[in-house]
C-alpha cells in the first residue's frame, strides 16, 4: 500500500477507540509510517495524531500507553541513526527503482525537526516528553552499543535541550491542573527515569527540581503506578486461608495477581533507577523545606505499611517459625513475591534518606538546630516502620542503611532533649513484658538496637526507667533460643547504660542481675566473642577511676573470683563455632576452637590492663594456673598467645606494664606461662620473690 493511502488508513484508526482494536499492530504501521515518509509536514501530521489519538488515548493503560510511545519513537530514531550511519560509512544497500528510502531522504536534523514539530499546543505538554525522551534514549543507547555518532552531537545537543525545557514545562503544567500523582506527572517520571542519564550535567542543573520533586514522590509512593500509599495489602488478609495448623496463600488468589501486577508495573520495577533520582532531586531543590515535607509524606507512607502489614494473620507468625507454620505455596511462591516488593520499597525508600542526609551534611539550612533533629527523627521513624523488612536482610547488609540509621543516630544525638522524647515515643508499650505479636518484638528490638547509641546524652533516670527496664525482661528470658537477637541487642544496651559514666547508681542497682545473667548464659545463648566483651567492660566499669570504685572497692577481685573459680571446673570439650568463627574458617589464620575453659581463661587474660597493681600481681600467677589447667595444647597456645599479647602489646598503662615487666622477668612469670605445665610447678604454692625452676635446681647442684 502506498504511503500515503496507509498514513490516511491510519489517522482514521486513531480517530476512534474500540475494544477490539490492535493498538500493536496501529503503533507497528506507526513505525513504519515514521520511518519511510518523506514529507516533513506528513511526519508532523502522524506525531501529532499519536499524541492527541483518541484510540490511544481515551482509556490510557496507565504509563504502559506513554512508555509503548516512547518505544514507537525509540524504534524510528534507532532505524533513522543507523541508516544515516550506515551511509557515512558506505555500507548502506542499494535502493531498488521505485523502493523509498529510510526516513523519506530526509536529513537526520530535517527528520527529527518534522517530528518534534508534531509537538504542538493540541497536546498536553507532558506528552511532549514521549517524543523527546524516545528520540534521546535512542541515541544515548546507540552510543553504549559502541555506535561512533560523533557527526550526530549538534542533533544530540538540540534534544537534550529540548527535553528539559519541555520537562520544566509540563512540571508546570501538571501542577496547575492537579496532575501531581495523575497519569501526567507518571509520565514526566517515566520519561526522566529512562532518559536521565543520558542528559548531561549542564542541562540537569536547568530542571527545577522545585517542581520535579511533590512528582516524583507523588508518582513513586502514593500513584496507582506506584506503591498505591501502601494500602496493596489491605485486602490480602481476605484470601489466607487457615488449613489446620497452617496457613495458606493461594498462587491464584486476587490479592497475589495484584502483588504480580504491581511487581510488573513500569515504574515499580525500575523502582532503583526512579530512587536515585528521587535522591539526586533531593539534592538539588532550591527550597530546603520541600525536603520535610517529603519526609513526612516517607514517614506516612511507611507508617501505612506498618499497619496493613500487623493487620494481615501472615504478620502473627514469627519469621524463624515460617517452615512450620506456612503451606508450601504460600512458603516458596506467594510469600516471597510479596517480599520481593516490600524490599523494593524499603532499598528505595533508604537510598532517598541517603539523599536527604548528604545533602542535610552541607546545607546550612537543614542542618540547623530547629531542623537537623527533626529530619533525623522522621529519619528513624521511618527506619523503625520498614524494621519488619529490614530484620530479615540484616540491617548491615547493605551499606545505603548503614549511612542513614548511624547518621541519623549521630545528629539526634547531638540534641539531648530530642533524643530522649523520640525513644520515649518508640519505646514499648508495656515495660516489664515480653509482647506476644512478633511485629512488636520487632520494633523492640529496633528500640533496644537505636537506645544502645544514646545512653551517654541520656540522664541516668532515662537509662533506668526506659532502657534497663526493655532490656530486662528479654535478658530474663535468654534460654529462648527464638528471642536471641533480642537478647543480645539487651544485652548490649545494658553494658552501653552500665558503661555510662552518669549512671554509676544504677549500675551498682542493677549490677548482680545482669552478672548473674551473663553467667547464666554463657555459653549455651552467648558467643565467646560477646561473652569476653561484656566482661571487658564490666571491669573497666568497676575498676579504678570510675565512679563505682569509689563506693564498691571488691567488684573487681569479685569478678575475677568468679571466673576464675568456674574456669577451673569448666568443661573442656570445643565449643561450637560462633558466626565470626564460621567467617574466619577459610582465612589465612583461622581461630583455634575454644572450650568454654579457654574461653573463661582469655576473659581473665583480657581484664588484666583494667586491674589496679595489687590485684594486678595477684592475678597474674593464677591466670598462668588457669593457663596450665587447660589440657588441649593447641588452646593451650592460643592463649599463651594472648597472653603475651596483653602484656606486651600496649593494652597496659605504663605502671602496670612495668608491673607486668617485673613479674616477667624477676618473679616467675616467664617460666610459669611458657614452662608451668611441663615443670609441674604449682603457681599457688610459689612465694612472691621466689626463685625460679631452673634457678632452684641450679643452686641445689
Amino acid at each position: 500500500m502506498p504511503a500515503d493511502r496507509l498514513l490516511s488508513t491510519l489517522l482514521r484508526s486513531l480517530q476512534t477507540y474500540t475494544d477490539q482494536q490492535d493498538t500493536p499492530r496501529i503503533l507497528s504501521t506507526a513505525v513504519s509510517l515514521l520511518t519511510s515518509l518523506s514529507n516533513p509536514h506528513n511526519l508532523s501530521l502522524l506525531t501529532s495524531h499519536l499524541l492527541t489519538a483518541p484510540a490511544l488515548w481515551d482509556r490510557p493503560d496507565g504509563v504502559r500507553t506513554p512508555l509503548r510511545l516512547i518505544s514507537v519513537f525509540h524504534t524510528a530514531v534507532t532505524t533513522i541513526v543507523n541508516h544515516h550511519n550506515d551511509v557515512r560509512h558506505n555500507k548502506a544497500p542499494k535502493l531498488l527503482p521505485g523502493q523509498t528510502p529510510v526516513g523519506g531522504g530526509l536529513s537526520l536534523d530535517g527528520w527529527i525537526r518534522a517530528m518534534v514539530a508534531g509537538a504542538d499546543e493540541r497536546s498536553q505538554r507532558w506528552k511532549h516528553l514521549v517524543i523527546l525522551g524516545g528520540l534521546l534514549i535512542a541515541i544515548g543507547s546507540l552510543e553504549e552499543q559502541g555506535y561512533d555518532l560523533y557527526w550526530a552531537s549538534a542533533v544530540r545537543r538540540k534534544v537534550e535541550g529540548a527535553l528539559v525545557r519541555a520537562t520544566n514545562l509540563a512540571l508546570v503544567e501538571v501542577r496547575e491542573r492537579g496532575e501531581i500523582d495523575g497519569l501526567g506527572g507518571q509520565t514526566i517520571a517515566l520519561v526522566l527515569n529512562h532518559s536521565f542519564g543520558c542528559i548531561p550535567d549542564s542541562e540537569r542543573v536547568q530542571i527545577d527540581y522545585d517542581l520535579l520533586l511533590p512528582v516524583l514522590i507523588g508518582t513513586a509512593y502514593f500513584s496507582t503506578e506506584g506503591f498505591q500509599s501502601a494500602y496493596f495489602l489491605g485486602g490480602l488478609d481476605l484470601d489466607v486461608r487457615v488449613q489446620g495448623k497452617k496457613l495458606d496463600w493461594p498462587a491464584r488468589s486476587s490479592s497475589f495477581r495484584q502483588v504480580e501486577a504491581i511487581m510488573a508495573r513500569p515504574l515499580v520495577s525500575a523502582m532503583g533507577p526512579l530512587s536515585r533520582l528521587i535522591a539526586h532531586t533531593v539534592e538539588n531543590v532550591k527550597d530546603p523545606w520541600l525536603i520535610q515535607t517529603m519526609m513526612d509524606d516517607l514517614a506516612s507512607f511507611s507508617r501505612a505499611l506498618t499497619t496493613q502489614w500487623r493487620q494481615i494473620k501472615l504478620s502473627e507468625i514469627d519469621p524463624a517459625e515460617e517452615s512450620a507454620y506456612l503451606e508450601e505455596e504460600a512458603l516458596n511462591k506467594t510469600l516471597p513475591l510479596l517480599w520481593k516488593l516490600l524490599k523494593a520499597a524499603l532499598f528505595a525508600t533508604t537510598i532517598i534518606l541517603r539523599g536527604v542526609f548528604s545533602r542535610t551534611l552541607s546545607d546550612g539550612v537543614l542542618a540547623a538546630d530547629a531542623v537537623a533533629p527533626v529530619l533525623a527523627t522522621q529519619a528513624l521513624h521511618t527506619l523503625r516502620h520498614l524494621y519488619f523488612i529490614t530484620s530479615r536482610l540484616g540491617p548491615a547488609s547493605f551499606s545505603q542503611h548503614t549511612f542513614v540509621y548511624l547518621t541519623a543516630i549521630d545528629i539526634l544525638g547531638g540534641y539531648p532533649i530530642h533524643a530522649d522524647r523520640f525513644l520515649k515515643s518508640i519505646a514499648p508499650q508495656q515495660l516489664g513484658s515480653i509482647p506476644r505479636h512478633p511485629l512488636d518484638r520487632i520494633l523492640d528490638l529496633y528500640f533496644l538496637n537505636t537506645a544502645e547509641h544514646f545512653t551517654l546524652v541520656l540522664s541516668s533516670t532515662t537509662n533506668e526507667e526506659l532502657l534497663v527496664a526493655s532490656s530486662v525482661p528479654y535478658l530474663a528470658a535468654a534460654t529462648n533460643h527464638s528471642l536471641l537477637p533480642i537478647f543480645e541487642a539487651a544485652h548490649s544496651v545494658m553494658l552501653a547504660v552500665l558503661s555510662a559514666p552518669q549512671s554509676a547508681e544504677v549500675t551498682a542497682k542493677h549490677l548482680p542481675f545482669y552478672i548473674d545473667a551473663l553467667f547464666g548464659v554463657f555459653p549455651h545463648n552467648l558467643s565467646p566473642r560477646q561473652f569476653r566483651l561484656a566482661f571487658r567492660t564490666l571491669m573497666r566499669v568497676t575498676a579504678p577511676p570510675s565512679a563505682l570504685s569509689a563506693t564498691q572497692p571488691d567488684l573487681p577481685a569479685t569478678l575475677m573470683e568468679l571466673v576464675f573459680h568456674r574456669a577451673l571446673h569448666a568443661p573442656s570439650t570445643p565449643l561450637p563455632p560462633d558466626e565470626t568463627t564460621l567467617a574466619l574458617q577459610g582465612s589465612d589464620a583461622p581461630p583455634p576452637p575454644l572450650s568454654e575453659q579457654g574461653v573463661l581463661a582469655l576473659t581473665l587474660i583480657d581484664a588484666l590492663p583494667y586491674l589496679p597493681i595489687p590485684l594486678l600481681e595477684e592475678w597474674m600467677p593464677l591466670c598462668a594456673e588457669v593457663l596450665n589447667s587447660i589440657d588441649e595444647a593447641s588452646m593451650r597456645e592460643a592463649v599463651k598467645e594472648r597472653f603475651w599479647e596483653v602484656l606486651v602489646s600496649g593494652e597496659m598503662d605504663p605502671e602496670r606494664s612495668g608491673c607486668a615487666v617485673t613479674w616477667w622477668g624477676t618473679k616467675g612469670g616467664r617460666e610459669l606461662v611458657l614452662y608451668g605445665r611441663e615443670n609441674g610447678v604449682d603457681p599457688l604454692k610459689m612465694m612472691s620473690g621466689a626463685l625460679p625452676v631452673e634457678e632452684m635446681v641450679q643452686s641445689k647442684l
